[in-house]
């Protein structure tokens, strides 16, 4: 059972969800049978790589949010935050173009290490208070899961994975997919947003019972016919 998730680093309620989603992985008796596909997504792609920006400068300066009323969506975010185990570090976090993120992430894939990488990068972004659009940081965080850093350098100043990020960003306007984290299971359920641990339970039940139980079900005794002959 396949779940594809659009996500981007800079969005709490991205890394809300997945929290939420990995726990209520753990209570499934089928957890080991779910393959899990992460696609990027950009919540503001004008941003210039160049340039950083604190959360709050971000909120009054492109959002037009003036700081108090920033903080008070801050405060409520952090509260969520804490209810999934996350301490979000807002003050610190530096607000920059994901673009590259994204490309490092597709590397990951690669290795088979996608989810580690998009926890790092959550991890980076939201409680250390690193640049993620910076290269010399990702390259670090790179090597901190065991992915050569030459090639990550690499790909980060090259073209390479261009094409694989802008295809999640296609993918994601084809399903109509206007804001994260999203979710689509198995090719037939779609959840959206940072859902609780128990609708992200059961949804995924729902579908692996629609979608693959029967299926297992249908197999049943082999009687089948092959190269090596019949099996009654």
């Amino acid at each position: 059972m396949k779940v594809e998730i659009w996500s981007d680093v800079m969005c709490p309620f991205c890394y809300i969800g997945k929290n939420n989603f990995e726990k209520a992985l753990e209570k499934l008796p089928f957890k080991d049978e779910i393959e899990v596909e992460w696609k990027s997504f950009q919540l503001d792609p004008t941003l210039n790589p160049q340039e950083i920006k604190t959360t709050f400068d971000y909120f009054r300066e492109k959002k037009g949010v003036p700081e108090v009323q920033a903080k008070q969506m801050v405060e409520q975010v952090s509260q969520m935050g804490n209810t999934a185990g996350i301490s979000f570090n807002f003050d610190k976090a530096i607000i920059t173009n994901t673009f590259s993120a994204h490309k490092l992430l597709h590397l990951a894939k690669k290795y088979k290490k996608a989810n580690e990488m998009e926890e790092a990068l959550f991890i980076a972004h939201f409680i250390e208070g690193k640049n993620v659009g910076d290269i010399n940081t990702l390259v670090d965080i790179a090597g901190s899961l065991g992915i050569n850093t030459d090639e990550a350098r690499k790909v980060l100043t090259s073209e390479e994975f261009d094409n694989e990020v802008k295809h999640d960003f296609s993918e994601a306007k084809d399903h109509g997919i206007s804001g994260v984290p999203f979710f689509i299971l198995n090719g037939k359920y779609a959840v959206s947003g940072a859902q609780p641990v128990d609708f992200f339970a059961g949804a995924l039940q729902q579908t692996y019972d629609e979608t693959v139980a029967p299926l297992k079900n249908l197999s049943g005794d082999d009687n089948s016919c092959g190269t090596d002959g019949c099996s009654i």
